[in-house]
């Protein structure tokens, strides 16, 4: 049985493949493939291009999507084996997920970080619960852990605007925010830019630093795809000859409250401005998941200049994940 949670489900020779079959598919819709199969997925947390997406996806495939939202309308859910429930949590995942899979064909799961740390977010608990329980296909909707979908719709937006991935220079910075952020996202571009053999730099304050074990799996993937991996905290440098400019917001480790970041004038820098480009390839673009808090994460200049590529970006989710519901129906 096949499942798409984390980027080592396929590797980077599965990412290449689907990115093929998106990249076909945006080009010539393939029609009913699913007819009469259904996607189900259930939201811990909200959602605008994920849900919207996939609904389309189904619908486009011929098939239907079922949305629902864990506490509104859904039993909350209790993931964590051996508990006692004497909470709010009425239904545990080990009744709930091959209930599910008694009325869909494949699943799928949206549930951020619990902002517990590093470790707890590598556990990945809630989506592995759910992959070790269902009894269908499973598909990331974003997890603690990793984004996968996101990561394949950036990798696609690389590859339209460079006619490759491999040796394109892919800056990830740290963006300021008003919170402290998961670093699923991050954590995804990372993954997935290794994966497709770019030329990885990962810019950001000290404290901010991506955990270990994304850091050796990254590693692995750029050995496998010939690509390559730095890390820096120093933003102006890792933008000289930037292709790509990959702004996102995360947390620090440990987690702290982040109510002096925004305030703090050395790290309100790290919001690109049309100066950050300066230095960067005459072709570079911009890109960020959205949504995003202008003049906070990213000013409105660099939004809604030439370089930004967010709504081709979120665009893609569309297609990659056409073509990651067909490889799990083996359709693709």
């Amino acid at each position: 049985m096949r499942h798409y949670t984390h980027l080592r489900d396929i590797g980077p020779k599965g990412q290449a493949q689907f990115l093929k079959i998106a990249s076909e598919f945006k080009r010539n819709e393939p029609g009913p493939l699913l007819k009469n199969k259904v996607l189900g997925m259930l939201f811990f947390n909200p959602s605008l291009r994920t849900r919207t997406s996939f609904e389309v996806a189904m619908m486009k495939l011929g098939g239907h999507a079922v949305a629902l939202e864990e506490g509104a309308g859904v039993w909350k859910l209790e993931t964590e084996d051996g508990a006692v429930m004497n909470a709010d949590k009425a239904e545990h995942v080990r009744e709930a997920a091959p209930v599910l899979s008694r009325y869909v064909d494949v699943l799928g799961v949206r549930a951020f970080s619990r902002g517990m740390g590093q470790a707890d977010d590598d556990v990945d608990g809630v989506i592995n619960a759910f992959r070790r329980h269902a009894k269908v296909p499973m598909i990331s909707l974003e997890s603690a852990r990793e984004h996968p979908c996101q990561g394949l719709a950036d990798m696609l937006t690389v590859e339209e605007s460079f006619g490759q991935t491999q040796g394109v220079k892919v800056v990830l910075s740290w963006a300021p925010h008003l919170k402290p952020l998961p670093k699923a996202v991050p954590n995804s571009v990372l993954l997935h830019a290794a994966a497709a053999g770019c030329e990885v730099v990962v810019a950001h304050p000290p404290g901010f630093e991506l955990g270990p074990a994304v850091r050796e799996e990254a590693a692995r993937y750029a050995a496998e795809s010939r690509g390559k991996i730095s890390y820096t905290t120093d933003q102006k440098a890792a933008l000289e000859g930037a292709h790509v400019v990959y702004t996102k917001a995360w947390g620090p480790e440990p987690r702290v409250s982040e109510d002096s970041i925004v305030a703090s004038p050395a790290l309100r820098g790290w919001m690109p401005t049309l100066k950050h480009f300066e230095s960067c390839a005459s072709d570079a673009i911009f890109m960020h998941c959205l949504p995003v808090r202008r003049n906070v994460e990213v000013s409105d200049e660099v939004l809604d200049s030439e370089f930004s590529r967010v709504v081709d970006e979120a665009e893609n989710r569309l297609w990659v994940q056409m073509a990651a519901l067909a490889w799990l129906f083996g359709k693709a």
